[in-house]
């Protein structure tokens, strides 16, 4: 909980304004399974940041609050994500926006549709409660105490 108050101190200083912020929700591992529950959140940002310089900062905050890179989706203190930049979408080595996971993330979708109900993925052209409808994704999802 400490991670997640701190980096949303530090994207509100380092890349711009929240805007919105979901509930926090415990939600179980997604990719490797057997692994402790994680603590997740979606914010809306205004930035005056392009994409890169955006996705520059946030990692240079994981790497303020401790990160250290492991396994891919294994555990981790923090993990910021850019899931959306706008209606951009972006197909680069290091940045891919939309994230390409929202639609199969159910704790990504419960966040999403908590703050940005109507958003529209450019790609898959469905809201964000269209995808929370669809999403195979049985992982629980629930309010942090």
């Amino acid at each position: 909980m400490e991670n997640l108050t701190t980096s949303r101190l530090l994207i509100g200083i380092r890349c711009g304004s929240i805007i919105r912020q979901s509930s926090i929700y415990e939600t179980e591992a997604w990719g490797i399974k057997h692994q402790k529950s994680f603590l997740n959140q979606a914010i809306l940002v205004s930035t005056d940041l392009s994409p890169a310089a955006l996705l520059e900062t946030i990692k240079q905050i994981e790497n303020d609050l401790g990160r250290i890179e492991t396994v891919r989706w294994g555990p981790r203190i923090i993990d910021i994500d850019i899931l959306f930049y706008g209606n951009e979408t972006i197909d680069e080595p290091d940045l891919n926006i939309p994230h390409p996971f929202i639609q199969d993330r159910r704790f990504t979708l419960v966040s999403m549709a908590e703050i940005a109900p109507d958003l529209m993925h450019p790609i898959l052209e469905k809201t964000m409660v269209e995808l929370l409808t669809i999403c195979k994704d049985t992982s629980e999802v629930k309010l942090s105490n």
